[in-house]
């Protein structure tokens, strides 16, 4: 009699599941956040070249946005074959696709060489980089938490979240050796290109790790008992609209939050409060700690409270922190903005800690992948995309306050969405 796939297949260590899920959104978060720095601090000179700096600059971050209106593409294509043929070789796909569009804006030739042939070039591959995190976070996401015991699954699922703060990190980090190794003729000339071409080595260790690790027992077990569905996304449109719109709106706050906290931030910082491009990066690389230390924080109070309390507390800190925004984001004070960011990157961590779990408790085996995925990347176009650029166009127009009532708001709409979600694991 032959065996089930479930007893064919060995079982992934805790260690290599937890470090395959950590090791490849670290890869895609370092690919998507050097983009977002060089959206800031180089593209508006190379790619979009303009008489007023300020046209620039919301030039840049409209193609910024791109890729968060490629993300749901991402999560249905690879949703569909991570819900059809597996986690693993999915995951796999989405990795290649982030990395070789990163690496290819690397190569680009700027306008001065090319003209508008180069920001449509630059699109193309933001758009590929869309794409790619579409598909990469949710398969991450399952990696962990259907590989996860009893009582843990939050714990298994904030290390792929891990990989946000990580990737951050390191991205801010080569900028600012870059900054501080030479001069600006020097970055704008070839110096911007090193973080984009570098990636490529990241994307081959994710690569070596996640090929070593076999599929999930919550897949295999949907296998086993034939619950595949032949176009998940019309399954999850169909049978579970009510989870897809609760899990966008219950992510909008987190994505708005981290976006100002870090492309609007950096932009403001820079352009309007009289910080150096140097010591604003330098800023946000310490506070960027304090994202990284609230994660695994929220993920204990989850599996012992639960998911959803956890969500509610911090998003009422995310709304508290809104009100506060103009009175800590303010020039003239480096240990008042370091202030600001850590808290802002604090309270974010609390909110993305258990958020991939919560999304993923939302929707069966059967259709996860894509469900996940959609509510997630839907919540990146409505938080996310145009984020920077509407705190740019509120605080020009109307004063710092105004972009905080603007978070505040984002908050309030993720505290009724959480309000509406139960807490179920009827789905394991």
């Amino acid at each position: 009699m032959p065996m089930s796939a479930a007893a064919q297949a060995p079982a992934n260590s805790p260690s290599r599941v937890l470090f395959a899920s950590l090791i490849g959104t670290t890869i895609e978060f370092f690919d998507f956040y050097i983009y977002a720095t060089a959206a800031v601090l180089v593209f508006p000179k190379l790619f979009f070249p303009s008489a007023d700096p300020n046209t620039a600059t919301l030039q840049s971050l409209a193609a910024f946005a791109l890729a968060f209106f490629a993300r749901p593409v991402g999560a249905a294509v690879f949703g569909h074959f991570g819900d059809r043929i597996g986690r693993k070789a999915t995951l796999v796909a989405a990795l290649l696709t982030m990395g070789l569009s990163t690496v290819t804006i690397g190569l680009l030739p700027t306008y001065a060489s090319i003209g508008i042939a180069a920001p449509i070039a630059l699109a193309l591959c933001r758009f590929g980089q869309g794409l790619g995190l579409g598909g990469e976070w949710g398969g991450a996401v399952l990696l962990a938490t259907e590989n996860a015991p009893p009582g843990k699954r939050a714990w298994y699922g904030m290390f792929p979240q891990l990989g946000a703060p990580i990737g951050f990190f390191l991205s801010t980090g080569i900028f600012l050796v870059l900054t501080d190794l030479m001069g600006d003729d020097a970055f704008f000339a070839w110096g911007w290109r090193i973080p984009f071409l570098a990636s490529a080595a990241l994307v081959f260790v994710g690569l070596w790790v996640r090929l070593r690790i076999s599929e999930t027992p919550a897949f295999r077990k949907a296998m086993d008992h034939h619950e595949r569905v032949k176009v998940p996304m019309l399954g999850v449109l169909l049978k579970h609209p009510g989870a897809l719109i609760a899990g966008t709106f219950a992510a909008l706050a987190t994505f708005v939050l981290f976006y100002l906290m870090t492309v609007f931030a950096l932009s403001w910082g820079t352009a309007h409060l009289g910080y150096t491009r140097h010591q604003f990066l330098l800023l946000q690389l310490g506070s960027v700690l304090c994202f990284a230390a609230t994660i695994p924080l929220s993920a204990i109070f989850a599996d012992r409270k639960g998911r959803r309390l956890a969500m509610i507390v911090s998003t009422l800190a995310v709304m508290l922190f809104g009100v506060l925004f103009e009175q800590l984001f303010v020039a003239g004070s480096p240990w008042g903005v370091f202030a600001f960011l850590s808290l802002g990157l604090g309270v974010m961590g609390l909110t993305y800690g258990p958020l991939g779990t919560i999304l993923s408790e939302m929707f069966p085996t059967a259709v996860r992948y894509t469900g996940a995925s959609l509510a997630f990347n839907f919540a990146g176009i409505l938080g996310a995309s145009l984020a920077p650029s509407i705190a740019t166009f509120l605080a020009q127009s109307y004063g710092l306050a105004y972009v905080g009532y603007y978070l505040a708001a984002a908050g309030a709409l993720t505290l009724i969405a959480l309000l509406m979600v139960r807490e179920d694991e009827r789905h394991e």
